[in-house]
């Protein structure tokens, strides 16, 4: 009877472990949350939901959250939203898609971001982002699509970036981007078009040389291919004569 009482206590004590850890795990989703939140502009109320006094956030309007109560989706594009991101959104360590396209955003982006180790789509663009991408992001390694075109971002292309194998989309267009275009990596996957509009972007991709490196390899000459060779008409003509001769002579034998 002890050890069944024994037993007992210790899967209570465990479920209640357990049950405490998803509320207060939930709870830090929610924190961070509601951090961004109170940073943002929400002339529309599209974050009206968005109540901290809940338990967790899984019942908020645009968010997603799997089978735990853990936020996996952000969903915010297209919201008319203004303000700045905050750190705290690096404490979402399930998140899978933040996507805050098409708003008035600005500020730099977060280097916290790095922490989402689980994303695997981040769109960014259509804002007014400015400063540098953060190096962090070099360690999403999950990442499938990252969208930061039309915002004001500067500095170089963060050599991390060409370590996410993942990456199947990227575009970094239309900002203030400079120095070379890595092309290792993931990033030999890419075409001018993910590049184009930063004018001080140098590299093959970009056609423009990078000071101090040697011009690009003029392309090969132009050859101009032999001439088709054209059947001459009069010799077919001729050679036709002599197949119907010899067809006619062979049916004279029949007649």
């Amino acid at each position: 009877m002890v050890g069944e009482s024994v037993t007992t206590s210790f899967v209570v004590c465990l479920l209640i472990t357990v049950l405490l850890f998803h509320h207060v795990y939930a709870n830090v989703e929610g924190d961070a949350l509601h951090s961004l939140r109170a940073n943002l502009e929400d002339p529309n109320s599209v974050l009206q939901s968005w109540d901290p006094t809940l338990v967790n956030p899984c019942t908020w309007f645009h968010v997603t959250c799997n089978n735990d109560n853990s936020v996996i989706r952000v969903d915010l594009g297209n919201a008319a939203l203004s303000g700045t991101l905050v750190p705290q959104l690096g404490l979402l360590k399930n998140l899978q898609y933040l996507e805050l396209y098409s708003n008035n955003l600005s500020g730099p982006i977060p280097s916290d971001l790095g922490n989402l180790t689980n994303l695997v789509s981040l769109d960014l663009y259509l804002n007014g982002f400015s400063g540098p991408i953060p190096d962090t992001l070099g360690k999403l390694s999950k990442l499938r699509f990252l969208r930061l075109n039309n915002n004001s971002l500067d500095g170089p292309i963060p050599m991390s970036l060409t370590n996410i194998t993942s990456l199947q989309v990227l575009d970094l267009s239309n900002n203030r981007l400079t120095g070379p275009v890595p092309d290792s990596g993931s990033f030999s996957l890419f075409t001018p078009i993910s590049f184009a509009n930063n004018l001080a972007l140098c590299g093959p991709v970009t056609g423009r040389p990078c000071p101090g490196s040697p011009p690009f390899s003029p392309p090969p000459p132009f050859v101009q291919p032999p001439p088709i060779a054209t059947p001459d008409c009069t010799s077919v003509l001729q050679n036709l004569k002599k197949i119907l001769k010899l067809i006619w002579d062979s049916l004279k034998d029949f007649l």
